[in-house]
Formats: structure tokens, sequence, C-alpha cells
């Protein structure tokens, strides 16, 4: 593979090099089927990536204290028609991480012929909570108002995230418009996605501020904001369960030291009890992330049977001919 590693400031691009041997392992993680032929078929499919998607790195989607937010785009070449676009919010606590660092979590989608943006937002170092939340809703609207430029299905966003991410797609997917929290990029465009994919998101931010799930990024990221309960229960999931919202697929390790296991089993039910369709796939003895390749494997299993449930199926892109 040659795809073009997006870095910061001072390093702009991995060498090809590396760049291939990361993608052949990494899809080997992911994708199911005979090691001989699975082999045969990756290493066509990674060689000639940089012939089927363009990257188009570090387009600034909005603005906020001063500093510019950007994304990363890959685009299928040579599409058909508009393709569907997997929206992908990098976790770290609200306090740390980057898109860049989580280029190889973009693969499998990359694989199944998805274009996908690579949201960068900023963390509590540059502005306190709500600012990630307000940021990833900015960057949903411009993916939408760009959607024809790019040759993407604004029908057909599908947003994500780990950790930190899980809970931003989760905002993202459900906050209504009458919450106010979008008014830093003011439009008309409806904010809505075909579904979430949450891995071991927070869904309830208020408790991890003080008593037994008090976790640091969290009291970090409130900062000593006097209202910081109230804007905690602004930025939580579940404060906007309700009917009618898309669907929401929860992946969570059932000995999470990070981010408790019972905020995706509250989740669960309450989704379950507003009617929205939703499904949560534990991991037995996981933890934060880090699964192994088995448990990887289950989930992305997962993962396609919950988007062809709801007419979101991979489109087909794996291919080994050239491109323009």
């Amino acid at each position: 593979m040659r795809v073009m590693l997006v870095m910061e400031d001072t390093m702009r691009r991995k060498t090809l090099t590396a760049a291939a041997a990361a993608v052949v392992l990494a899809v080997l993680l992911v994708v199911p089927g005979s090691a001989l032929a699975q082999l045969d078929d990756t290493a066509a499919w990674a060689s000639n990536l940089s012939n089927t998607y363009r990257v188009v790195p570090n387009v600034t989607y909005g603005t906020a204290n001063n500093r510019e937010n950007k994304v990363d785009l890959y685009l299928p070449r040579g599409a058909d028609g508009p393709t569907p676009v997997l929206m992908y919010i990098h976790g770290g606590g609200w306090v740390g991480g980057s898109k860049e660092s989580n280029v190889l979590r973009l693969l499998p989608w990359l694989e199944k012929g998805w274009a996908v943006v690579n949201v960068q937002y900023r963390l509590g170092r540059v502005s306190l909570a709500p600012a990630a939340v307000e940021d990833c809703l900015c960057a949903l609207r411009w993916v939408i108002r760009n959607a024809e430029d790019y040759n993407i299905d604004p029908g057909r966003i599908v947003v994500t995230g780990n950790s930190a991410g899980g809970h931003l797609a989760l905002t993202t997917g459900m906050i209504p418009a009458s919450a106010g929290l979008d008014r830093q990029c003011p439009g008309r465009e409806e904010l809505s996605v075909a579904a979430v994919i949450n891995w071991y998101g927070i869904t309830d931010v208020g408790d991890l501020l003080d008593g037994p799930n008090m976790k640091t990024y969290a009291v970090t990221w409130m900062g000593s904001l006097p209202n910081r309960y109230e804007i905690a229960e602004r930025v939580s999931p579940l404060t906007y369960v309700r009917g009618g919202l898309p669907p929401i697929l929860s992946i969570h390790g059932d000995a999470d030291p990070t981010v408790p296991y019972q905020h995706g089993v509250r989740l669960h039910e309450e989704l379950a009890k507003a009617a929205v369709a939703n499904e949560l796939h534990t991991v037995p003895g996981g933890r934060h992330g880090g699964f192994n390749r088995e448990q990887t494997i289950a989930i992305f299993e997962t993962i396609d049977r919950f988007l062809g449930a709801h007419g979101l199926g991979t489109s087909g892109a794996r291919t080994t001919s050239g491109g323009q």
C-alpha cells in the first residue's frame, strides 16, 4: 500500500515501504479466510491501493479559538457514483491523540471501498468541554455540505470512533439541533448520519467526574468549570436517547478498566426502551481495545452484518485494476 500518512508539520509522509508493510499486517488482522489465499489477496490489494484511492490531507473544515480544525480525506478513484463514507473520530480522553496516529484504523474501510473522513478536533489543552463535541458536529456539517465535491453520499454517512472518539461519534449522531451545540458553524443542513459504530465510548460523562468511576482524563476535560456537571450532562449520549435515532452498534470489552463496560450496557438498554435499532457486541474479557485477532475478526463480522441489515453493506471496491 502506498497510502500517504499525513503527519503534523514536521513529518508529512511515512516511507512507502513501511506503509505497505503496515497495511498488509493490519488487514490480515481483520479479514478472515484461508491463510495463503488471504496473503495473496491482501498483497494484491495493498500494492494497488495508490491506484484506487487518493488522499486529500489537512482540509480545514472550521476555525475555533483562532485554530483551524482539519480533516484528511481518503477517496476512491473512479467510483461509479457517490460512495458511502466513514467519518472517523480518534480517541485519547478528549485531551490527547491525533487523527494521524489512528490511520491504521481506517484500513478495513478502505478495503471495503468506502470513502473515509479522518477528523481532528480541539483537545482539552486548547479548549475545555464542550469544544470537542462542537467541532465534530461542525465536521459533520462540512461533510454534508461538501459531499458532492468529493463524490460521497450524504445519505450514507457512518460515524465511528474509539474511546473518547466513540463518545464523540455518539454525540455527533445523537445530538439534536435544539441542543445548540452546532452554533460554531451555523447552517441549514440537517445534521444526520446513517449509523453510529461506537467502540467503547463514554456514555455518561458525569459518572467519570467523581466517585468510584472517576477518571482523570474526564476531570481534565472539564477543568475547573463551575458548571461542569451541567456540561457533562449536555455532552452525554444518554441525555439524548429518544426514538428516531440512527442505528447504533456498540463494541465494548467487559473488563475495560478505562471506560466502564456498564456505559455500553446502559446505552444499549436505554436505546432498546426507546425502540432504537441497536446492538451491544461484548468482548468477553476484553479490556480497553487491543483486542486479539480472533476478537477483532468477530467484531468486523458483526459490523458487516449490522451495516448490511441497515442497508449499508460494503460497496465491493476491493480491486486490483489500475486507476488514474
